[in-house]
């Protein structure tokens, strides 16, 4: 399509392409060609793909058939774990090559439906347990505002190739920020829904039949209409009757739309990680926002983060002991996380009683590396969670809030930090345990400031992950930074709601 005017059909919001393609004065055809090119183009920098989908070049053929759909002609990417016939889910782990899906997953069925392209997989950590994009198969992705960056993850192929312009809609997934956290690294909109109100059925998990920390299926875009687009689209009866253990509740465009005033809460820090400095000055002027706009703000503290992380995160996700992960060649971005796992449980034990005095957090997560011992702890830590989840719900009600306006871990780490951290991941995995609904919209970019302001960082508990996090994200002047926005489960589209005005008000405070 040598006429094609590439460069224009790459500047148009998921919105206005959507309209020109229904229209007919775009035909998909250009659409797709130009996001191919540029994909590719971006690959070569990047890494933030695992493979071209080729059957979308067939699907080009037959999509007047799907053209009432809601993503009619739109080519979007998915993340490596979707199962898409005939191609791997390997999750970046070598004994999961060839070993293609037998049939689509349910999302990937849906899109299709809806008149989507699914073009192209993205690159994932490997076993998909970090936040830095790398695994011993498709190597590392780099962050599209500056490479010697991770785009984070583990939906980091998506950050980055969206982050980048190579594709307006990807779908991701999120088990402790995996869609927040690259959303936050590379500049993008991310939304992690309720889990189960979206399908995961087809999607490849290191972890299945893990229930304390739920993953769940989300999109990121470019901006939040695109991520309320994509909801409405695959929030259909198609997918209801695919999926009977989905609630049928479709998209609610009226909450969505909704210019009723708030109550919100907001944090600055968690208590647990000391926020960088822009992540705290971007919720404060994101927090004056809202108040000029009419909103009510009040001061919100998480219930017992440190019990929450460690006894119900840590013992729910690694419950076995973390002995799932055995037998794989493991890549150097994860091995800092990788080594306390393999260690005896008597020397965890050991190590954890021996490190109380002088590393507090490092002390407590090991004793929490040791599982939970037996089928009687387990249920006893469903339980916690449980009422965990049922106390933070009544402390909404006592407070009243609407909504949470907190920080998102950020801006983008330098690599090989993510294994060191997990630490740092506190402020997207809490809504994980808490099965609340939360999106990250980037509201500012690190200033001279903030790099002037972080070498004086100390962090709460002064300790060695502390001075890891300082390092970690210290020569981040001009990279994105995001602000994290949560609701109660099923409140979905006030979450999405909140997200827009926030990404309204930025965009008029900058004019």
């Amino acid at each position: 399509h040598p006429e094609t005017d590439s460069a224009l059909i790459l500047t148009l919001s998921l919105s206005e392409l959507t309209k020109k393609l229904q229209e007919g004065s775009l035909n998909p055809e250009e659409v797709f060609y130009s996001y191919m090119e540029k994909t590719l183009d971006l690959n070569k920098d990047l890494n933030c793909c695992t493979g071209i989908l080729l059957e979308s070049f067939d699907q080009m053929k037959t999509l007047d058939s799907n053209r009432k759909g809601l993503l009619y002609g739109v080519p979007v990417s998915i993340k490596e774990n979707y199962g898409y016939k005939n191609y791997d889910s390997s999750c970046g782990v070598v004994i999961n090559l060839d070993h293609p899906a037998k049939k689509d997953s349910i999302l990937v069925e849906v899109l299709k439906k809806q008149g989507a392209i699914p073009f192209v997989k993205t690159n994932i950590p490997q076993a998909l347990l970090n936040y830095e994009c790398s695994n011993p198969i498709f190597g590392q992705t780099l962050n599209p505002h500056n490479p010697l960056k991770t785009s984070g993850g583990s939906s980091g192929g998506e950050g980055a190739l969206i982050g980048g312009g190579g594709s307006l809609l990807g779908i991701g997934s999120d088990i402790g920020g995996s869609i927040r956290i690259p959303a936050s690294f590379c500049g993008i909109c991310g939304f992690k829904p309720t889990p189960g109100r979206l399908s995961s059925q087809g999607l490849s998990s290191i972890y299945r039949g893990q229930k304390s920390v739920p993953s769940c299926a989300g999109p990121m875009a470019r901006d939040v209409d695109s991520l309320a687009l994509c909801m409405q689209a695959l929030l259909c009866d198609h997918m209801f009757s695919l999926d009977p253990t989905v609630p049928p509740v479709p998209f609610n465009v009226q909450i969505y739309q909704s210019s009723k005033r708030l109550r919100i809460g907001y944090l600055e820090s968690d208590g647990y990680t000391q926020p960088s400095p822009s992540m705290a000055r971007s919720v404060r002027e994101v927090k004056a926002l809202l108040e000029a706009a009419g909103h009510t703000l009040v001061p919100y503290r998480h219930l017992n983060l440190e019990y929450a992380l460690v006894e119900l995160v840590v013992k729910g996700i690694l419950a076995d002991g973390a002995t799932t992960l055995e037998g794989s060649p493991v890549d150097p971005s994860l091995r800092a996380q990788i080594v306390p796992y393999a260690l005896p449980i008597w020397l965890k034990k050991t190590l954890s009683f021996l490190l109380k005095p002088f590393s507090p957090r490092v002390s407590v997560v090991l004793g929490g590396l040791c599982g939970v011992g037996s089928i009687q702890d387990l249920w006893k830590q469903h339980t916690a969670v449980e009422d965990y989840i049922q106390e933070t719900i009544a402390e909404w009600r006592k407070c009243n809030i609407d909504a949470l306006l907190c920080p998102v871990t950020g801006p983008a780490y330098n690599h090989l930090y993510c294994g060191k951290l997990t630490s740092a991941v506190s402020y997207t995995l809490i809504f994980n345990l808490l099965q609340f609904p939360a999106g990250v919209v980037p509201v500012s970019t690190v200033k001279a400031e903030d790099e002037e302001e972080l070498k004086h960082y100390k962090g709460v508990y002064q300790d060695q992950l502390d001075k890891f996090f300082k390092q970690a994200v210290c020569g981040g002047e001009g990279l994105p930074v995001g602000v994290q926005c949560v609701t109660l489960p099923w409140q979905d589209e006030l979450c999405l709601r909140l997200m827009k005005e926030v990404e309204q008000l930025v965009k008029q405070s900058k004019a």
